[in-house]
C-alpha cells in the first residue's frame, strides 16, 4: 500500500469516530493551536490498534512519505496514532530513521508529540545505535531549536542504569541558563526520573549546579518525598 492510500485510510477510519462535542475541550488543551476529531484517548488506541491488525505498519519503501503526509493532517490524533504505531521495533532499527524522527520533532511542534518522541523514538533508537548519540545531541544542543533541546533531556527517561550520565548532564549545564520553561521543566524532569536509579549522583548534581527554581524543584520531588518516608 502507497503512503496516500495508507495515510487516507487512516484519516477516514478516524473520521469516522469524530465526536464534535469533545473535539473543543481537547482543542482547548493545545492552546487552540491544531484540529481534533474529538476522540479521547483510550478510544483512539483501540482505533490505533485495530488499523494496525487490518493494515499493518507502513511499508519500509514508504515509510517516511507516510510519516510526512499524516503529520501534514490537520487533526492531532492522527499525529499521535502514526508515532505510536511507528515505535514498533522493526520501523527503529533503520540508522536513517533518525532523520524522520527530527522532521517530526521540528513540525507541529509542540509537548504532546515532542516527548512521545523522545522517549519511544528516539530513546530505543539511540539505544540500537548509540555510536551517533555524541554527535547527533551536541548538534541538536547547538541547534537554537527548543524542541530539539528538550528531545536530548528527555531521550534517556526510560534508560535507568543505562543512562549515559555524562551525557544528561553535559546538556543539562548547557541548557541551565535557558529561560525558556520547556527547558527548565524538562531538566527537572530528567534529573527527577535519574533520581529513581542514582538519587545519590543526582542530589549532588543539583547541590553543584546552578538551576532554575523550577528545574530544582522539579529534580529533588523524589529525593524529598523518599526523605520524608524515612
Amino acid at each position: 500500500m502507497d503512503a496516500f492510500e495508507y495515510s487516507d485510510r487512516l484519516r477516514s477510519l478516524f473520521q469516522g469516530k469524530a465526536n464534535p462535542l469533545h473535539a473543543p475541550a481537547m482543542e482547548k488543551y493545545m492552546l487552540n493551536q491544531f484540529r481534533f476529531f474529538g476522540i479521547p484517548s483510550p478510544e483512539r488506541k483501540v482505533l490505533t490498534r485495530e488499523f494496525k491488525q487490518q493494515y499493518g505498519l507502513p511499508d519500509p519503501p514508504h515509510l517516511h512519505e507516510t510519516v510526512r503526509l499524516i503529520w501534514k493532517m490537520e487533526e492531532r490524533e492522527l499525529q499521535y496514532a502514526i508515532m505510536e504505531m511507528i515505535s514498533a521495533k522493526q520501523c527503529l532499527k533503520n540508522p536513517e530513521r533518525i532523520l524522520l524522527f527530527e522532521e517530526m520533532i521540528v513540525n507541529r511542534s509542540w509537548w504532546d508529540t515532542v516527548d512521545y518522541i523522545a522517549s519511544n523514538l528516539v530513546g530505543p533508537w539511540m539505544s540500537v545505535y548509540p555510536e551517533k548519540a555524541k554527535e547527533l545531541t551536541e548538534s541538536w544542543l547547538n541547534s537554537g531549536n527548543l524542541w530539539l533541546q528538550r528531545t536530548v533531556l528527555l531521550f534517556q527517561l526510560k534508560y535507568r542504569d543505562k543512562t549515559d550520565e555524562q551525557l544528561l548532564f553535559r546538556a543539562i549545564r548547557q541548557l541551565a541558563g535557558s529561560r525558556e520553561f520547556f527547558i527548565r521543566k524538562a531538566i527537572g524532569w530528567a534529573l527527577r526520573e535519574y533520581s529513581k536509579t542514582r538519587p545519590e549522583r543526582v542530589a549532588a548534581f543539583v547541590e553543584d549546579n546552578p538551576l532554575s527554581p523550577l528545574s530544582r524543584r522539579e529534580a529533588l520531588k523524589v529525593i524529598l518525598k523518599n526523605k520524608d518516608h524515612e
